[in-house]
């Protein structure tokens, strides 16, 4: 390890894991609420496990109910047919809503770029 990637290392390292423990947190919520997507958070927790704690990581992959949905995503990178309808509904949702307050219209713009990018994506991807 090189000297100044050091410091960066030692803040990252706590930071991922915590992110890994909020997204799982919100994985699970999300796979008891119907209106709220849990897969991918716990893709993004097993993401950040990867690269703070291995042994969250295949915690996480291991585990009977949580692991599957990452497994699935890693092998094939297929999206349940009904999360692609939950995910791409909220997204159209989000930005009916923001076009409904005060926002500036370079917000609104910048929001439907991205929201509409993110919602291609997710209907690209295939079913599993």
């Amino acid at each position: 390890m090189t000297e100044p990637d050091q410091p960066r290392r030692r803040w990252s390292r706590p930071l991922l894991f915590t992110v890994g423990w909020v997204c799982t947190a919100l994985g699970v919520i999300g796979l008891i609420l119907p209106l709220m997507p849990g897969t991918i958070f716990l893709i993004a927790a097993a993401w950040c496990f990867s690269q703070s704690s291995p042994r969250f990581e295949v915690w996480l992959i291991g585990h009977p109910k949580l692991g599957p949905h990452v497994l699935r995503w890693r092998q094939t990178g297929a999206i349940a047919r009904r999360a692609k309808y939950l995910a791409c509904g909220s997204m159209a949702l989000s930005l009916i809503l923001l076009t409904q307050t005060s926002a500036p219209p370079i917000a609104v713009a910048t929001a439907a770029l991205c929201l509409v990018g993110a919602g291609l994506y997710v209907a690209s991807r295939p079913e599993a």
